[in-house]
Parts: C-alpha cells; structure tokens; sequence
C-alpha cells in the first residue's frame, strides 16, 4: 500500500515538511528564548555583585567609619554620632594644628579615639593657667567645653602629634598618656553623617594665636 504522501506532488510534500520543520522551530524557540533569559539575568546579578564588592573595596580603602563613643569631643562632637574618615588626607597632606582626627591610642592600639591635633612634631605645648600655649603662643579655642585644669608641659616628639578632646577635663588624650605616633593615624574625620539631625561636616578649626 502507498504512503499518502507517495501519492502527493513533490511540491507538496516538500511544503509539507518544511511546515513541520517550522512549526518543531516555534516549538522549540520560547524555550530558548527562556533559557537565554535565566542565564542573561544570572549574568547580570553576577556582574552586580563583582561591581558592588569592587566599589566596597574601594570606598573601605579610601574612608573608615567611626562611632565617636562618650563626650570627649563635646561640644564639637556628640556621643553616639558616627563619622566618616579620609584615610588618604594625610598621605596626600600633613596634620595641622586644628584638624580633628581619628587613631590608635598608643595605650590601647585596638581602639580608634577621635581627637584634635593641639602640637605638631617638634612643638612644645604647656597647659597651665587654664590656657594651652604652643611654642610660647596662647592658643585662642573657642571650640573647647572649657578650660583645662590640670598643667603640665610636653615637647612632641619627631613622628607624633600631640592630642586633646575639645571636652579638656573629660577626655583621655595626650595630657594623660602622651603623643600619637603617625603611624597610629587613621585619617582625618570628615563629615558626621549619623543620626540625620545632626548631619553635616566636621569642624576643623584652626586656632588663633593670641599676642606675638
């Protein structure tokens, strides 16, 4: 017995098959069409995550974060603020006298304090008379709390920064422990940006002195 399509003209046969073929082909492209959307959108969040662990690298090398912890830094800084360091500031650049600036205390190297640079490397600085004198000039600081009332006198050594809290009579700084070496220096504080209230950039001031 013949085949029905022994019986059928070539042309129709032939059109027959490639009406089958066509329609296995539209069978068979939603379903690669959904496998190429899976992988496409695994691309993508592969992709995201790279970019995202990169720019993480990237910002923790170039800033740190820290929660200024009690009211050493009153009132220029409040307890439970956090902010935000530049690492590179003193790698580009040198302290200076007024900037606030986050370290290791050399007491206790696992900590990170956030203090203000009071004398640079070679400075001599004497608290008495509830004033702070650098190289026998008066410091004028209307930043501070209030006025220290301990004296004493420290020469800063080469590769430190002598250290006080804006808060003089409730800080652990430098007139208890003495200077910071560099190498303990974080970076310097830039800009407090929690809680929201209290957003904005951190105030370092350069003191005036008073008098020759």
């Amino acid at each position: 017995m013949e085949n029905d399509l022994d019986r059928l003209p070539v042309e129709t046969v032939e059109a027959t098959e490639r009406t089958e073929s066509t329609e296995i082909a539209l069978e068979q492209a939603p379903a690669e069409s959904s496998r190429g959307k899976i992988v496409h959108f695994f691309v993508d969040v592969v992709e995201t995550l790279v970019f995202s662990l990169l720019l993480f690298a990237v910002i923790n090398a170039l800033t740190a974060r820290i929660r200024v912890d009690g009211m050493s830094m009153e009132p220029t800084l409040h307890s439970g603020e956090f902010v935000i360091v530049n690492r590179l500031a003193y790698r580009l650049g040198q302290p200076k006298i007024g900037d606030v600036i986050v370290f290791h205390p050399p007491t206790d190297p696992e900590q990170e304090y956030i203090k203000r640079v009071i004398g640079l490397p070679g400075d001599e600085v004497v608290i008495s008379n509830k004033q702070v004198k650098v190289n026998g000039r008066l410091l004028d600081e209307p930043y501070i709390a209030a006025p220290p009332r301990y004296d004493s006198t420290w020469t800063v050594p080469e590769g430190s920064l002598f250290v006080l809290g804006d808060n003089r009579n409730n800080s652990s700084d430098s007139h208890a422990w003495g200077p910071v070496p560099l190498q303990n220096v974080v970076g310097k504080a830039v800009v407090v940006y929690w809680p929201p209230m209290d957003w904005g950039m951190v105030e370092h001031v350069f003191p005036s002195f008073v008098g020759p």
